[in-house]
């Protein structure tokens, strides 16, 4: 089958019949590409960004190496940090959805089963079809429960891990946040120039891998992120030359 490149190759699957039976028993898991690149793309910019300023106000290599490590240090953790409480909040809204989901199925059914049918009806099933619809449905708890979530709220019931998020976050943030600072911890005297080209390499690479759930091509995602975190490293670099000029 050719495969048409408007959409991501991930999102493209078999339709065999047995290939689609064993795709649907396969449990839903989350995953956690959107936290891996928030970290990469902000640990590039920032330590870039601080290199950057450092660079324009003719400051010593050591003070990059002194404030690169404690951004990646500091500000990696208070990344994590924040996404592990924005996530833990995030699964503490849904498992009170699915409380409440249960508690109501379990102390008025009619309730539910009503709110089944008219949630059927409005896709288009009527008589005999929508009443085995709801027979269905509702004679399985964990359908019921599910189909509600989904059809009530928009959510699937598949809850994140805020450990993971967290975890995936720091460690994007460190792995890409340690690319500008490579130079300067191998050699006493370091080129900008040789930073920059790998800072940008750093950058178009996390755009190319942001591509994979996303309709852009990877080379214009890859330009886009590029962009955007040379735009940031500019802006220090001219900052820094602008303060030092002020302080001079």
């Amino acid at each position: 089958m050719k495969t048409p490149s408007r959409f991501p190759r991930a999102l493209y699957h078999s339709h065999n019949p047995e290939d689609i039976g064993l795709r649907l028993k396969e449990s839903r898991s989350k995953t956690y590409t959107k936290d891996f690149v928030y970290g990469a793309i902000d640990g590039t910019v920032t330590t870039f960004a601080i290199v950057a300023g450092v660079i324009g106000a003719q400051l010593s290599n050591q003070t990059i190496l002194i404030l690169g490590a404690a951004n990646i240090l500091a500000d990696g953790f208070s990344m994590a940090a924040s996404n592990y409480l924005g996530t833990k909040t995030e699964i503490d809204e849904m498992n009170l959805l699915i409380d409440f989901e249960t508690d109501q199925i379990k102390t008025d059914p009619e309730g539910e089963r009503e709110e089944i049918r008219q949630i059927y009806m409005a896709k288009g099933f009527s008589d005999e079809a929508l009443d085995q619809a709801v027979a269905n449905i509702t004679e399985d708890k964990e359908l019921w429960l599910q189909t509600m979530l989904q059809e009530e709220y928009g959510i699937s019931g598949v809850l994140p891990s805020a450990f993971k998020a967290a975890v995936t976050t720091f460690l994007a943030f460190m792995i890409f946040g340690m690319v500008p600072l490579a130079p300067y911890i191998i050699s006493n005297d370091p080129s900008f120039l040789l930073t920059s080209i790998l800072t940008g390499i750093a950058f178009f690479a996390v755009g190319c891998m942001k591509s994979r759930w996303s309709i852009e091509s990877a080379w214009l995602s890859g330009l886009k992120t590029l962009i955007i975190g040379a735009s940031a490293a500019a802006l220090a670099y001219f900052a820094g030359s602008f303060l030092k000029g002020i302080i001079d």
